[in-house]
């Protein structure tokens, strides 16, 4: 089990968990996430760690089909710019790897901004903490669990 599953479950929030075979050579996490669950791309989010301006950082969730927007997630965490944050960094602050962060149970809970494009969808996948493993849920059990909200934050 992972911290991520283990806040749902401890929040005893429906979900559900779909583990695939990772390929180390995959090329982008999402992607073969979608493929190997045989998922809807435009359901499955990927987790981002950004700084905003330089210093606080937050959590961008976005479709693995297009990219976060700096622009959007900079202004939807009240700041002027945003900038993907350092690997080192991230994985201190959350506890997970790249290509496995979940935006559950991070070691240290940032604030979290989900793309509104999930609320399109009855369930959503993202990350359970590790590569080759995602955790179905509602849109809005997602934000009550990391204290987030919706906002339009990605571009094609």
């Amino acid at each position: 089990m992972t911290p991520g599953i283990n806040a749902a479950r401890k929040a005893n929030i429906p979900h559900t968990i779909h583990e695939y075979d990772h390929d180390p050579a995959s090329e982008s996490y999402g992607t073969e996430a979608a493929e190997k669950t045989g998922v809807d791309p435009a359901r499955v989010f990927k987790t981002l760690v950004v700084a905003i301006d330089g210093k606080d950082l937050v959590v961008g969730i976005v479709p693995v089909t297009g990219l976060l927007s700096m622009k959007l997630i900079a202004r939807a965490a009240g700041g002027k710019k945003a900038a993907m944050a350092d690997k080192a960094l991230v994985e201190r602050a959350t506890g997970y790897v790249l290509g496995g962060v979940s935006p559950l149970g991070q070691k240290k809970r940032l604030k979290t901004f989900i793309d509104d494009s999930a609320l399109n969808f009855d369930t959503i996948f993202v990350s359970a903490g590790r590569r080759g493993l995602e955790i179905e849920l509602a849109p809005r059990d997602l934000a009550e669990l990391v204290g987030g909200g919706f906002f339009p934050l990605h571009q094609e």
